[in-house]
């Protein structure tokens, strides 16, 4: 069996309380995440993480792990004679098992006078992404996990898992749904384990998302901006009309109460907000470049005005 150093890497102390480990995981977690990561081997490190933090975080594992010793990482090593006494199974083979095998079945139910005790199953965390739409609707994915289970002699081998998982209308990017009991099997009438689907969403050629709240680039022409208008707009339950106000200024966000992601347990849903561009004609005709030029001639405006100031407040 080969060593692994949970605690370098989640680059913990081992002494590290359990919230330091929590903590140190979840920016790991984020930062090796396969729809973040653009290392090639990001994935790779993600489930390595996540097996650390497994054994880490659970008092009786890391006890356990600790009485293993310590060796340089990927080194060929065996448990103390004792060491399956006290939190496993005695005939268990190490030979050809991997470190993580060991703790998701360890204490496979022994105490040390050979009864045996109940043992929670695993927690898993996998990782999904949906588009903007099945968030706002609610969607079903289906998820293909390679978990470790015993046999019927408690031997572990990995067998692969199908899940089908509904993931609610409301579905925010980053979001972490926990899935009571589908995780790894309890052994001995322990509970079984939880899932834990980490949710990213699908960038959008439209909106830009920020929890339940959308945004979205609304293009103004400068008479649509000064006199204001009533405009047809995209929201993702279909067109709206939207009432520019007068005098609309570039950048202001006008506001669609209600419009953005659908929220839990019945709260309002989020926003939307249109970010108002001023946009020119790329090529102004000549009866548009007359107009200009008698708004030009005519208008007292100076946008400058400002600008000025500071610059007659320096000199």
């Amino acid at each position: 069996m080969k060593y692994k150093d949970y605690y370098g890497i989640l680059g913990v102390d081992r002494s590290a309380t359990t919230e330091a480990v929590k903590k140190a995981y979840r920016k790991l977690a984020h930062k090796y995440h396969p729809d973040v990561s653009k290392d090639p081997e990001g994935e790779e490190k993600f489930k390595t993480v996540a097996e650390a933090y497994e054994t880490l975080k659970n008092p009786e594992k890391r006890a356990a792990y600790d009485q293993l010793g310590r060796h340089a990482p990927g080194e060929n090593f065996r448990p103390p004679p004792d060491w399956g006494q006290q939190h496993g199974d005695p005939q268990f083979s190490f030979d050809d098992a991997d470190l993580a095998d060991l703790f998701a079945g360890m204490a496979a139910g022994r105490h040390p006078g050979g009864g045996h005790i109940r043992m929670s199953g695993q927690d898993y965390d996998v990782s999904t992404r949906i588009s903007l739409a099945d968030a706002f609707h609610g969607t079903e994915v289906e998820l293909s996990l390679t978990v470790p289970e015993p046999d019927a002699q408690g031997r572990l081998h990995r067998v692969p898992r199908t899940l089908k998982v509904r993931i609610p209308k409301g579905a925010t990017d980053g979001q972490r749904m926990r899935l009571a009991g589908r995780g790894g099997k309890g052994l001995n009438g322990g509970r079984d384990g939880d899932l834990y689907l980490n949710i990213t969403l699908h960038s959008h050629p439209l909106f830009r998302i920020s929890g339940h709240d959308l945004y979205f680039d609304l293009p103004l022409a400068p008479w649509e901006a000064v006199l204001g208008a009533s405009l047809e707009v995209p929201t993702l339950a279909g067109a709206v009309r939207l009432k520019v106000p007068p005098n609309t200024q570039a950048g202001q966000q006008l506001r669609l109460s209600g419009r953005g992601l659908p929220k839990p347990q019945g709260k309002a849903a989020g926003d939307l907000f249109a970010i108002v561009q001023i946009v020119l004609p790329v090529a102004a005709s000549d009866i548009e470049r007359g107009l200009f030029e008698q708004l030009a001639t005519g208008s007292t405006f100076n946008p400058r005005e400002r600008l000025q100031q500071e610059i007659n407040n320096d000199s």
